[in-house]
C-alpha cells in the first residue's frame, strides 16, 4: 500500500466555521429563519456562487426578490457570512503539525467564491503552509463532481493513492474515494487526528 505524502484539506467547516444560519438568526426574526436559509444559502443560487458565476451583488438581489426582504439586509447578511469565516483553533494546530512533518505536503481544495477566499488569504497567515491551493469559484468546478478532483492531481501531479482529502462533507468525502485519494470524513480535529497521523508514520 502506498503510504500518505500529500494531505488535502477542505477549507470551510473543517480550518473555518462556516455557520450561516447563526449569522442568518443574529439579524433576522425568527419567523423568517428557515425561509432565509432556504433562499439563500441552502438554495441551488448558492452552488453558482460556489462555481463563481454568481457575485455578491447578484444573488443579494436574487434573495431578496425570492424572499421580499430588502436587498440591502440580504446584502449585510452575506457581507456578515463572510466576515464569520474564522479559523477553528484545534484544526489548524492540526494544519500545522501535518506541515512540519518531513516528507508531507499541503494542498487546498474548498468550494468557495474565488473573493471570499482572497478576502480569507488578506485575514489570516496560515495559507502559506499549502503547497496548492484549488477554489471551486476559480475554475468553475464544484466537489463531490469528479473533474474537480481529476484538476487537482492533474495540476499538482499528485499520485491519488498517496494523498488524502479531508472534508465534513461526506458525499464529497466519497467522490474523493472514487478518484482513487483516500478521504477523511472530518467531524473535529482530535477525530481527525486519530485518523490521519497514522497515515502520515
Amino acid at each position: 500500500m502506498a503510504s500518505v505524502r500529500n494531505v488535502v484539506f477542505d477549507f470551510g467547516g473543517v480550518l473555518v466555521r462556516w455557520a450561516p444560519r447563526e449569522v442568518v438568526a443574529s439579524l433576522f426574526e425568527p419567523a423568517v429563519h428557515d425561509r432565509l436559509m432556504q433562499e439563500s444559502f441552502q438554495h441551488p443560487d448558492w452552488l453558482e456562487v460556489d462555481r463563481g458565476t454568481l457575485d455578491e451583488a447578484s444573488t443579494s438581489a436574487r434573495v431578496a426578490q425570492r424572499t421580499g426582504l430588502p436587498q440591502a439586509s440580504i446584502a449585510e447578511l452575506l457581507k456578515r457570512a463572510r466576515e464569520s469565516l474564522a479559523p477553528i483553533p484545534d484544526s489548524i494546530a492540526l494544519l500545522r503539525k501535518v506541515a512540519g512533518m518531513e516528507g508531507v505536503h499541503l494542498y487546498g481544495l474548498s468550494n468557495m467564491h474565488g473573493d471570499t477566499f482572497r478576502y480569507l488569504q488578506s485575514r489570516f497567515d496560515f495559507w502559506s503552509l499549502f503547497e496548492g491551493i484549488v477554489i471551486s469559484g476559480d475554475i468553475g468546478m464544484l466537489k463531490p463532481d469528479l473533474d474537480i478532483f481529476e484538476h487537482l492531481t492533474s495540476r499538482f501531479k499528485l499520485n491519488p493513492a498517496e494523498s488524502v482529502f479531508i472534508d465534513d462533507n461526506l458525499p464529497n468525502v466519497l467522490a474523493a474515494r472514487a478518484h482513487g485519494l483516500k478521504g477523511i470524513h472530518f467531524s473535529g480535529a482530535t477525530a481527525c487526528a486519530a485518523e490521519l497521523l497514522p497515515m502520515l508514520a
